[in-house]
């Protein structure tokens, strides 16, 4: 599962880039709001002693923990991942991968010597032997915290695959990608192939997402590329909102190439490169310009399992706007056309089960709300396409769900009921179902 709506603020790390006018502008102090350049200090001498002792700790072990200096100007602990040598004037240094203990794998980033404060180091400590020793000093619910952060996205691996698979990917790759008017930060690391392990950035046509090493090669491709929309079938336009279905038989390449680009953003092991068994849709803002991706979701093709969303996105730059949950909403409206129930892939990541659980509050308490007499869960499955076994366990973790002479009743109290819906927070946009003109897969030849 992947990522649904996460706060939009530095640590997205999207920016639109400038237009020709503003490119080579300058900041010459504190204007508009930005922060002024920091006056001249007179720092304190180091002692002969002090500096022997830093410098015998250079260069810093993996896994040594430091405080670091992060893009807020305050320092937070972190852990040194990887190391990497860098050639200076008449010497060679290092910079150090490092992993934010407070925050998650999102930010991990390349720092300098300079941004870490050596006087914090903390001596290298095995790793299984600091883990006992922190387990001691933990409550119950600590270490379970501490656990479903560790595991986040991962319930299915054991502890050895998540090591691997942690090791595998514990540094980012890629920095940054420029798609569209769009300069994003990554968050993770993603499998592009071997002659693009030495790219920093990388620039994506918007339409075929078809990607390159340099800004030059995009310029080119953008004057022979004709799409001017995801390649698929429209099969949703409201207002400047459109949806294309995207059939990964016929699209290989694209399905394959929005993998990559989805793997920057979602931690989680799975990079599905047999896209022929899967459909995606491609969510858009429309302008003149043409359709531009917001986010997608993908879906077998055939699950015996009921599944009817595999993998979720909002990219960054359009997060907090609601995307996700019209994107959750949109699966659940192809499964009422398919005259079937479903439910997610899973496992769910936290904050996918958050997303999720949100949007089967809302849409269940609005119904008890508005339904006159009893109902059953089964009533309520057929009339939401929400699986049986979700709707219980959404009904029990709101504690409106009691077990009486062998069955379930729901027990539903308007004032309880506009708690928890007050509680569950705003849906989003709507699905305008009459706007919606699809064929299930099935039917389809």
């Amino acid at each position: 599962m992947g990522s649904i709506d996460t706060p939009e603020n530095a640590e997205n790390g999207a920016r639109t880039l400038p237009s020709a006018t503003d490119a080579y502008a300058t900041y010459e102090g504190d204007k508009n709001g930005m922060t002024p350049r920091a006056t001249e200090m007179t720092l304190p001498v180091e002692s002969e002693a002090i500096k022997k002792r830093k410098a015998s700790m250079l260069p810093l072990e993996v896994g040594t923990r430091v405080m670091c200096r992060w893009r807020d100007c305050k320092y937070h602990p972190v852990k040194v991942i990887e190391r990497r040598k860098i050639q200076s004037v008449g010497s060679i240094d290092y910079e150090y991968y490092v992993h934010y203990t407070e925050f998650n794998r999102r930010l991990d980033e390349w720092v300098k010597l300079e941004q870490l404060d050596l006087d914090s180091v903390e001596t290298v400590v095995d790793e299984k032997v600091e883990d006992k020793v922190t387990s001691l000093k933990m409550t119950r619910h600590q270490k379970r915290k501490i656990d479903e952060t560790h595991v986040e996205g991962h319930e299915e691996l054991d502890a050895a695959s998540l090591r691997e698979h942690e090791e595998f990917t514990k540094v980012k790759n890629i920095a940054t990608i420029e798609l569209g008017r769009y300069e994003i930060e990554t968050w993770y690391f993603s499998p592009f192939p071997p002659e693009y392990n030495d790219c920093l950035k990388l620039y994506f046509c918007e339409f075929c997402l078809n990607f390159m090493k340099r800004k030059e090669q995009l310029q080119r491709h953008m004057k022979k590329c004709d799409l001017k929309h995801p390649p698929g079938d429209e099969i949703y336009r409201s207002g400047t909102l459109s949806m294309f279905e995207i059939d990964g038989k016929k699209n290989k390449v694209y399905g394959q190439n929005l993998c990559y680009l989805a793997k920057l953003f979602l931690d989680h092991k799975t990079l599905y490169y047999d896209v022929d068994l899967f459909l995606f849709y491609i969510l858009c803002e429309c302008d003149d310009r043409g359709c531009h991706m917001v986010g997608y979701f993908s879906k077998e093709k055939h699950s015996e399992e009921s599944y009817n969303l595999a993998c979720i996105l909002t990219l960054p730059p359009y997060q907090r706007k609601g995307y996700g949950k019209f994107l959750i909403a949109f699966s659940y409206e192809l499964s009422k056309k398919e005259g079937k129930v479903g439910t997610p892939e899973r496992p769910l990541s936290d904050l996918g089960l958050l997303s999720y659980r949100g949007y089967w509050t809302r849409v269940l308490l609005d119904i008890l709300k508005r339904h006159k007499g009893n109902i059953s869960i089964k009533e309520l499955s057929d009339m939401t396409a929400i699986k049986a076994e979700d709707i219980l366990t959404t009904l029990q973790s709101l504690e409106l769900i009691q077990y009486r002479k062998g069955q379930h009743v729901i027990c539903a109290d308007p004032k309880v009921l506009d708690r928890h819906l007050k509680a569950a927070g705003r849906g989003g946009l709507e699905v305008d179902v009459s706007k919606l003109i699809w064929t299930p897969y099935k039917e389809q030849g």
